[in-house]
Protein backbone atom coordinates (compact mmCIF):
# COMPACT_ATOMS: atom_id res chain seq x y z
CA UNK A 1 0.00 0.00 0.00
CA UNK A 2 1.58 3.49 -0.55
CA UNK A 3 0.71 6.07 1.70
CA UNK A 4 1.36 9.82 0.11
CA UNK A 5 2.60 12.25 2.09
CA UNK A 6 1.16 15.37 3.00
CA UNK A 7 2.68 18.23 1.09
CA UNK A 8 3.33 21.16 2.99
CA UNK A 9 2.25 24.62 1.42
CA UNK A 10 4.94 27.27 1.75
CA UNK A 11 3.99 30.15 3.85
CA UNK A 12 3.24 33.39 2.35
CA UNK A 13 6.41 35.63 1.97
CA UNK A 14 5.92 38.58 4.71
CA UNK A 15 6.18 42.11 3.81
CA UNK A 16 8.72 43.82 6.31
CA UNK A 17 7.48 45.88 8.82
CA UNK A 18 9.23 49.18 8.96
CA UNK A 19 10.36 51.05 11.74
CA UNK A 20 10.54 54.87 11.39
CA UNK A 21 14.05 56.74 12.92
CA UNK A 22 11.32 58.22 15.46
CA UNK A 23 9.08 55.78 16.23
CA UNK A 24 10.04 55.77 20.21
CA UNK A 25 9.59 59.71 19.68
CA UNK A 26 5.96 59.79 19.30
CA UNK A 27 5.01 60.29 22.08
CA UNK A 28 7.23 62.72 23.60
CA UNK A 29 6.74 64.42 20.20
CA UNK A 30 3.13 64.42 21.15
CA UNK A 31 3.54 66.42 24.72
CA UNK A 32 4.97 69.46 22.83
CA UNK A 33 3.84 72.81 24.03
CA UNK A 34 0.33 72.90 22.43
CA UNK A 35 1.70 76.16 20.22
CA UNK A 36 4.24 73.68 18.53
CA UNK A 37 2.93 70.82 15.98
CA UNK A 38 6.02 68.14 15.00
CA UNK A 39 4.54 64.81 12.83
CA UNK A 40 7.23 62.52 11.65
CA UNK A 41 6.48 61.86 7.67
CA UNK A 42 9.53 58.95 7.63
CA UNK A 43 8.94 56.92 4.22
CA UNK A 44 8.83 59.74 1.81
CA UNK A 45 10.14 59.22 -1.75
CA UNK A 46 13.06 61.15 -2.83
CA UNK A 47 15.00 60.65 -5.81
CA UNK A 48 18.54 63.31 -6.07
CA UNK A 49 18.72 64.60 -9.54
CA UNK A 50 21.90 66.12 -10.53
CA UNK A 51 21.70 67.45 -13.72
CA UNK A 52 22.72 70.95 -16.09
CA UNK A 53 20.36 73.76 -15.13
CA UNK A 54 18.56 74.31 -18.54
CA UNK A 55 19.87 71.35 -20.47
CA UNK A 56 18.73 68.39 -22.21
CA UNK A 57 18.25 66.32 -19.03
CA UNK A 58 16.93 69.18 -16.88
CA UNK A 59 14.05 70.12 -19.46
CA UNK A 60 13.23 66.46 -19.83
CA UNK A 61 12.88 66.04 -16.10
CA UNK A 62 10.32 69.00 -16.11
CA UNK A 63 8.27 67.62 -18.66
CA UNK A 64 7.51 64.66 -17.44
CA UNK A 65 6.86 66.46 -13.96
CA UNK A 66 5.17 69.18 -15.32
CA UNK A 67 7.23 71.74 -13.34
CA UNK A 68 10.06 73.83 -13.67
CA UNK A 69 13.19 72.95 -11.74
CA UNK A 70 13.63 75.76 -8.85
CA UNK A 71 16.49 78.03 -8.12
CA UNK A 72 18.86 78.76 -5.74
CA UNK A 73 17.55 78.41 -2.46
CA UNK A 74 13.91 77.84 -3.40
CA UNK A 75 11.14 74.75 -3.74
CA UNK A 76 8.31 74.07 -5.94
CA UNK A 77 5.69 72.87 -3.63
CA UNK A 78 2.71 71.87 -5.18
CA UNK A 79 2.09 68.81 -7.11
CA UNK A 80 2.72 65.48 -6.22
CA UNK A 81 5.89 65.94 -6.59
CA UNK A 82 7.60 68.69 -5.12
CA UNK A 83 11.56 69.75 -6.27
CA UNK A 84 13.69 71.21 -3.57
CA UNK A 85 17.03 72.89 -4.52
CA UNK A 86 20.08 71.64 -3.29
CA UNK A 87 22.90 72.74 -4.97
CA UNK A 88 24.13 74.34 -8.21
CA UNK A 89 22.99 71.35 -10.74
CA UNK A 90 21.11 69.25 -7.90
CA UNK A 91 17.43 68.85 -6.67
CA UNK A 92 15.50 66.56 -4.12
CA UNK A 93 12.22 65.65 -5.90
CA UNK A 94 9.60 64.14 -3.01
CA UNK A 95 6.85 62.16 -3.71
CA UNK A 96 4.46 60.46 -1.29
CA UNK A 97 5.62 56.81 0.10
CA UNK A 98 4.96 54.16 -2.41
CA UNK A 99 5.43 56.19 -5.80
CA UNK A 100 9.40 55.23 -5.85
CA UNK A 101 9.77 52.60 -8.32
CA UNK A 102 7.09 54.29 -11.24
CA UNK A 103 8.91 57.90 -10.59
CA UNK A 104 12.38 56.35 -10.90
CA UNK A 105 11.63 54.44 -13.99
CA UNK A 106 9.69 57.52 -15.57
CA UNK A 107 12.52 59.75 -14.85
CA UNK A 108 15.37 57.50 -16.23
CA UNK A 109 13.99 56.76 -19.35
CA UNK A 110 13.39 60.59 -19.48
CA UNK A 111 16.70 61.11 -19.41
CA UNK A 112 18.13 58.37 -21.33
CA UNK A 113 21.37 59.01 -22.51
CA UNK A 114 21.90 62.66 -21.30
CA UNK A 115 24.45 63.65 -18.61
CA UNK A 116 22.42 63.13 -15.83
CA UNK A 117 21.89 60.74 -13.11
CA UNK A 118 18.49 59.89 -10.83
CA UNK A 119 19.60 58.40 -7.51
CA UNK A 120 17.34 56.96 -4.99
CA UNK A 121 17.85 58.34 -1.72
CA UNK A 122 14.67 57.56 -0.12
CA UNK A 123 16.11 55.78 2.72
CA UNK A 124 18.40 58.91 3.68
CA UNK A 125 16.61 61.01 5.59
CA UNK A 126 12.93 61.27 7.21
CA UNK A 127 11.05 64.62 7.88
CA UNK A 128 9.78 66.27 10.32
CA UNK A 129 6.54 68.40 10.09
CA UNK A 130 6.74 71.80 11.89
CA UNK A 131 3.22 73.95 12.52
CA UNK A 132 1.79 76.58 15.21
CA UNK A 133 2.79 79.87 16.83
CA UNK A 134 6.18 78.63 18.47
CA UNK A 135 8.04 77.56 15.07
CA UNK A 136 9.87 80.33 14.75
CA UNK A 137 10.03 80.80 18.61
CA UNK A 138 12.11 77.56 19.20
CA UNK A 139 13.57 76.90 15.93
CA UNK A 140 15.86 80.26 16.47
CA UNK A 141 17.45 78.73 19.56
CA UNK A 142 19.28 76.64 17.11
CA UNK A 143 19.44 77.55 14.02
CA UNK A 144 20.62 81.02 12.30
CA UNK A 145 18.58 81.17 9.42
CA UNK A 146 16.13 84.27 9.56
CA UNK A 147 12.54 83.11 10.02
CA UNK A 148 11.08 85.84 9.16
CA UNK A 149 8.76 85.93 6.37
CA UNK A 150 10.38 88.91 4.74
CA UNK A 151 13.64 86.91 4.96
CA UNK A 152 12.29 83.39 4.44
CA UNK A 153 9.43 83.57 2.01
CA UNK A 154 7.08 80.54 1.64
CA UNK A 155 8.83 78.54 -0.80
CA UNK A 156 13.16 78.98 0.51
CA UNK A 157 14.84 76.28 0.64
CA UNK A 158 18.10 76.16 2.93
CA UNK A 159 20.26 73.75 3.73
CA UNK A 160 21.64 74.67 7.24
CA UNK A 161 22.29 73.44 10.76
CA UNK A 162 19.95 73.21 13.42
CA UNK A 163 21.50 72.11 16.59
CA UNK A 164 24.96 71.10 14.56
CA UNK A 165 23.06 68.73 13.10
CA UNK A 166 22.80 68.93 9.15
CA UNK A 167 18.84 69.54 8.09
CA UNK A 168 17.46 70.78 4.35
CA UNK A 169 14.91 73.52 6.29
CA UNK A 170 11.50 74.21 3.65
CA UNK A 171 9.12 77.14 4.57
CA UNK A 172 5.67 76.38 3.74
CA UNK A 173 3.49 78.99 4.11
CA UNK A 174 3.76 82.83 3.86
CA UNK A 175 3.97 83.00 7.80
CA UNK A 176 6.97 80.69 8.56
CA UNK A 177 4.92 78.83 11.13
CA UNK A 178 4.66 75.43 8.46
CA UNK A 179 7.92 74.27 7.80
CA UNK A 180 9.82 71.06 6.96
CA UNK A 181 12.81 69.73 8.37
CA UNK A 182 15.06 66.43 6.45
CA UNK A 183 17.34 65.31 8.43
CA UNK A 184 19.59 62.25 7.72
CA UNK A 185 18.38 59.14 9.70
CA UNK A 186 21.13 58.78 11.79
CA UNK A 187 20.49 62.39 13.29
CA UNK A 188 17.04 62.46 14.07
CA UNK A 189 16.90 60.78 17.38
CA UNK A 190 19.27 63.81 18.40
CA UNK A 191 17.35 66.27 16.86
CA UNK A 192 13.43 64.96 18.60
CA UNK A 193 15.51 65.25 21.77
CA UNK A 194 16.72 68.67 20.87
CA UNK A 195 13.49 69.78 20.13
CA UNK A 196 11.36 68.14 23.47
CA UNK A 197 14.50 70.03 25.39
CA UNK A 198 14.25 73.39 23.30
CA UNK A 199 10.79 73.41 24.31
CA UNK A 200 10.66 73.31 27.93
CA UNK A 201 10.73 76.62 29.31
CA UNK A 202 7.05 76.81 27.06
CA UNK A 203 5.33 74.59 28.74
CA UNK A 204 3.67 70.48 27.72
CA UNK A 205 0.91 70.00 25.56
CA UNK A 206 -1.28 67.88 25.64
Amino acid sequence: MTVETPTSTPAPESTPTRRSPLAAWQDSLARLPAGLRVTELPFLTQLTLRAQPGGPAAKAVEGVLGITLPGPVSAHLSGDVEALWMGPDEWLLVAPDGSRHDLLTRLRSAVGEEFATVTDVSAQRTTLALSGRLVRTVLPHGCAVDLDPRVTPVGSCLNTLLAQAPVTLVVRDDTATDVRLLVRSSFASYLAAWLVDACTEYGAGG
